[in-house]
């Protein structure tokens, strides 16, 4: 295990930070999607400020092309993703999820675009971004990083889905019928 450098741990310390202040209303509610969101974001800063002394070793083995693909695709997904939730979604204010950011509060499904196939871009794109950083080096740290990240993801997911349930109703459960939750055709 490579541990963080003192730098890499000043830096550990100064996003979590930001994350902190970003995260700090949906942390106090366990039940939203957000709480769960914050410490995906951490597992996902731990992965790739201790690996990234590895992201440029040895740029044609197999885990190095896959990592790259798989953080190509997080870049893609993550700004489709935003693409479709300001050009079709709208936004309105949800007294329900005080916590949500404005562009989450969408008026309305958003159903086409990468939306047609996932129903959580956003989330897709983390799970990508953390296993690509994960790819770089192999560690148990690295692994329980990786772990915890996408528990917290599926958790964050599990409950956004809850969310949209309970605020597009009936639409929502039939758009479930016809998508899978992260990566097309896969899950």
């Amino acid at each position: 295990m490579v541990p963080l450098s003192p730098l890499n741990s000043l830096l550990f310390v100064a996003f979590s930070l930001v994350f902190l202040a970003v995260s700090w209303k949906p942390l106090h509610n366990p039940r939203c999607h957000g709480f769960y969101r914050f410490f995906a974001f951490e597992g996902i800063l731990f992965l790739v400020l201790s690996n990234h002394p590895f992201w440029f070793d040895d740029w044609y083995a197999p885990k190095q092309l896959i990592s790259w693909l798989l953080l190509a695709t997080s870049i893609l997904f993550v700004l489709w993703g935003l693409h479709m939730l300001r050009t079709v979604g709208g936004s309105r204010a949800r007294t329900a999820a005080p916590e949500n950011f404005a562009f989450e509060n969408t008026a309305i499904l958003v159903t086409v675009g990468i939306y047609r196939h996932i129903r959580h871009p956003m989330y897709s794109s983390l799970l990508l971004l953390a296993w690509g950083a994960f790819l770089k080096h192999f560690s148990p740290a690295g692994l329980i990083a990786i772990t915890a990240t996408t528990v917290f993801l599926v958790f964050a997911g599990c409950i956004e889905e809850k969310e949209n349930i309970a605020f597009f109703g009936p639409p929502y459960l039939e758009y479930r019928k016809t998508t899978k939750m992260f990566l097309p055709f896969v899950i």
